[in-house]
């Protein structure tokens, strides 16, 4: 008996197909996000980031180049008093008083030695002086300190400048004080020729012929 049941084949025990069965779940439904709009708002923000900087950069280097090249603009507005006082210490001295003295004609000489010296100073530093007499009033260079009438200039005329005027590069240091001119030169008119009036009682004879005025001859 014990030889036959160890021979005999081990016998399993039956499952239930049913619960050994694996169920199959759905696929799980993902919502695919739309790619192409996210890449093109993030290229829209890396142009956008990409032009501010560019611009920032701009201002910057404009910034910096300004304040090289206008950096002489305060020194530059406080020497123009000493070109100031040298322009009125000759203009005191009329050419009579030069002639009669020689001491001051020599100190004149040396004025005007230092005037056109400083003037060419100014000019290494791109200083220069705005064209004030006989040229007409420009308020965006020129001041008005008086009006004089002056039938002999055109209107708005600079007369004198009392007080020079510069630019340093492309901008104005300081305006001109101008004396300018009012009135205008007069011009006459010409009055045009009068039409002789026409006689009433002769007959109006025009250019064309009118129809039928040479019936008479005709027959």
């Amino acid at each position: 008996m014990s030889d036959q049941t160890e021979n005999q084949d081990p016998v399993e025990p039956e499952t239930d197909a049913a619960e050994g069965a694996v169920e199959v779940e759905a696929p799980i439904q993902f919502d695919a996000p739309d790619y192409e709009a996210e890449i093109a708002d993030l290229k829209d923000q890396l142009l956008r980031a990409k032009a501010e900087v560019e611009n920032t950069r701009r201002i910057a280097a404009r910034e910096k180049q300004d304040a090289s090249k206008y950096a002489l603009t305060n020194f530059a507005r406080d020497i123009l008093r000493v070109a100031d006082n040298l322009g009125f210490a000759m203009m005191s001295v009329t050419d009579e008083a030069r002639k009669a003295d020689q001491n001051l004609d020599n100190l004149f000489v040396g004025i005007d030695m230092t005037m056109k010296e400083l003037l060419s100073v100014f000019g290494s530093h791109n200083i220069k002086p705005v064209a004030a007499e006989g040229t007409a009033f420009d308020h965006n260079i020129h001041e008005a300190v008086q009006q004089v009438e002056n039938t002999e200039l055109p209107a708005n005329t600079v007369i004198k400048a009392l007080r020079g005027g510069y630019t340093l590069h492309d901008r104005l240091l300081r305006p001109a004080q101008v004396i300018v001119s009012t009135g205008g030169v007069k011009e006459e008119k010409e009055q045009p020729e009068e039409a002789a009036p026409a006689d009433a009682n002769q007959p109006y004879v025009g250019d064309e012929e009118v129809p039928g005025q040479n019936i008479d001859q005709e027959t």
